[in-house]
């Protein structure tokens, strides 16, 4: 009847306003938690502000966080770490912070990064973290799409970025205020202040307006954000909810067997860099759960001084990307080359040796292999900061087999772990009972995997279902609707499958994004466009860097194509050779200019090269070098598909040896141990 019509109306529409969905592309939105029945996935959801003050109960007189004041070491305990966060909140709030808006936080990892992230959560903002390799172009993009209110910054370097576009082009219209955590201010400006005097401004203050605030947030809403690259264009930003934080902090410190501190306390190392979501789940989150303490690395640590700190520290878990673990192999290396014939010789023999032992993983631990831990491994372990260490982990980018053997060899497991931002973090862990050499591991209690239209050979694209996954991306609910399917299964663009014990294998990458060797990751068309439009020279242009120290190219030339094959011919275009004329080259052939045989041209694409470079967002997104093939891509070649869409993978075959090239370590016997390769 149409009373029963209208009785039912308003119910179903107050049904829709009130149950919010799984995903939501705006700030303040709420989503529906993925909570399960039993298990992990039915854990009690928890705001950060709860979470820590559970620590704080649990924990309050153990040390949270520590770190060098040159020569001493500086600790706070879990009491302390709290009372500094509420009081920054309290600062925060008196700067104007607003419910829903960020503060961006630029610059290398320290307690004040920490408090300043956690006290923009409890204030009821977003804790946003910014790549200290940033450009002032890419700050000013996170800081706008985030509506900063606040931005702290490490130093006078950092500041100068924000300065840049504040004041000088004035792209920040809703800044209020800024605030520098090292080193004295260069010059007072209003709205500038020191870490002390930003702490000052909130001491006093009643704690009433603050504790409203705590009381009205909700573990569905988000609370922080990462931005991810795109593989074209702006970084998205990935709304991170309380629960998204505080259940995988839960999950993952049950899964991989933290102790809590009342047991015997975990201790890690910070270095990596806080707005990837690796660094912010392992050295904030995890450990806080657990009642772990956190010390932190020098500035300078992946030019070489983190195996100081970690020989002063010796944590009991450590999280290095491929890049940190490649740069212990290669020390190890240089040091082995340099040792005595007797020591050399014990080395490799226990290296065998323990090669054999781990891979085997026999029940009995044979007599030689004994042997070998006490002559070798724990002098390794101990140089390395390791010899507490009983979780080594690898994340952030594919390793290769070389390193994990290696390591292995030294009776150092290197576990690796595989997840995205979207993911607020890890979804498969490798443990030792369940370890697999080049599998990422197996998944984390409570979350779900499923391989999307697997081939033959049983791989697909990799899908995430749990508690783990993002709300949604910043204002962008295309790009949300396109990385959560309808059922709300998160597709993370790799391929993968799982072999018939349930480890998970990567095995390529749908999305062309180069991820290094140092976890950056870098989208490759961008950088391309830009040398095409530098060097008018070129035709086709390929940048070459996943899982590798730096970026590298791939260049061809423009010249003529056989008008019935589509094969490209080796005489150049009449406007490459009009170029070459300008620049004082007298080349029409191809194979006049590649391999670097026209010194003229050789140098004008290098200014051209130098040139984009200096627009690179960071250090690790330039191309240190590049060659010219003898003949540009085409669709008959096999290098361009139908659409002429660059097919990547062919080409890395194709041109296989010229990118080895590239990489063939040159040894020169004048660079220091330490230093880094070109980022």
């Amino acid at each position: 009847s149409t009373n029963e019509a209208n009785a039912q109306r308003p119910d179903s529409l107050s049904l829709a306003v009130a149950k919010p969905d799984l995903w939501t592309s705006s700030g303040d939105g709420e989503v529906k938690l993925r909570m399960g029945e039993s298990g992990f996935a039915s854990e009690t959801p928890l705001t950060v502000d709860q979470m820590f003050k559970t620590a704080v109960e649990r924990f309050g007189s153990y040390t949270a966080l520590g770190w060098k004041e040159g020569e001493q070491t500086k600790t706070i305990n879990y009491q302390e770490y709290y009372q500094a966060c509420h009081t920054a909140a309290k600062s925060f709030l008196k700067l104007g912070l607003e419910r829903y808006h960020g503060v961006g936080i630029l610059g290398f990892n320290s307690a004040e990064w920490f408090i300043s992230d956690i006290a923009a959560i409890l204030a009821g903002g977003f804790a946003v973290g910014i790549y200290t390799t940033n450009s002032p172009d890419a700050c000013q993009y996170v800081a706008e799409n985030c509506k900063a209110n606040i931005i702290v910054v490490e130093n006078h370097k950092q500041l100068q970025k924000i300065l840049q576009v504040s004041l000088e082009d004035d792209k920040l219209p809703h800044l209020k205020a800024i605030i520098q955590y090292k080193d004295a201010l260069k010059e007072k400006r209003p709205n500038l202040y020191t870490w002390a005097e930003f702490m000052e401004l909130g001491r006093d203050e009643p704690d009433t307006k603050l504790d409203d605030i705590i009381a009205i947030q909700k573990p569905n809403q988000c609370c922080t954000l990462i931005y991810t690259s795109g593989t074209t264009g702006q970084p998205k930003g990935v709304m991170l909810s309380h629960d998204n934080l505080t259940w995988t902090a839960f999950a993952v410190g049950r899964y991989v067997r933290l102790a809590e501190a009342t047991k015997s306390q975990e201790i890690v190392v910070s270095y990596l860099p806080l707005s990837h979501i690796a660094a912010q789940m392992v050295d904030i989150w995890v450990t806080m759960k657990v009642g772990g303490a956190t010390y932190f690395a020098q500035p300078d640590a992946l030019k070489g001084s983190l195996v100081n700190t970690m020989r002063e520290v010796r944590p009991t878990a450590f999280m290095g990307v491929p890049r940190v673990w490649e740069k212990m192999q290669e020390k190890m290396k240089s040091v082995g080359a340099k040792s005595s014939t007797v020591r050399r010789k014990v080395a490799v023999w226990a290296k065998g040796v323990g090669l054999q032992t781990n891979l085997s993983k026999m029940n009995q631990t044979p007599m030689n292999y004994r042997l070998a831990k006490k002559l070798v491994f724990k002098k390794v372990r101990k140089a390395l900061g390791l010899d507490r260490c009983t979780k080594c982990y690898t994340g952030a980018a594919p390793i290769t087999k070389d390193t994990l053997e290696f390591f292995l060899s030294l009776d150092i497991p290197v576990y690796e772990l595989y997840g995205m931002s979207e993911s607020t973090g890890p979804h498969t862990i490798s443990l030792p009972d369940a370890f697999r050499l080049t599998s990422v591991g197996k998944l984390i209690p409570g979350c779900e995997t499923k391989i999307n239209n697997p081939d033959e050979e049983g791989n697909g694209e990799i899908c995430f279902w749990g508690r783990h996954v993002f709300m949604g991306y910043l204002n962008q609910a295309d790009k949300t609707e396109d990385a959560l399917d309808a059922e709300g299964w998160l597709h993370s663009g790799d391929l993968g499958k799982h072999d018939d014990n349930g480890f998970l294998f990567i095995t390529g990458r749908i999305k062309e994004l180069i991820i290094t060797a140092g976890g950056e990751n870098i989208p490759p068309v961008p950088i391309e466009d830009a040398v095409k439009e530098a060097v008018p020279l070129v035709s086709n242009a390929m940048l070459i860097g996943d899982k590798r120290k730096f970026l590298a190219m791939l260049l061809t030339i423009k010249c003529q194509v056989n008008g019935d094959t589509g094969a490209p011919e080796d005489e150049l275009m009449p406007e490459a050779i009009e170029l070459c004329r300008k620049l004082g080259s007298n080349a029409t052939r191809v194979s006049e200019i590649a391999g670097g045989r026209d010194p003229v041209i050789h140098a004008a694409i290098q200014e051209g090269i130098n040139r984009v470079n200096e627009k690179a967002t960071s250090n690790a997104q330039r191309i240190q070098k590049w060659t010219i093939l003898n003949q540009d891509f085409s669709i008959p070649g096999g290098e361009l598909g139908p659409t002429m869409k660059l097919k990547r993978p062919v080409v890395m075959k194709m041109y296989k040896e010229q990118v080895e090239n590239f990489y063939k370590e040159v040894v020169t016997p004048s660079t220091p141990d330490n230093s880094m390769p070109p980022k």
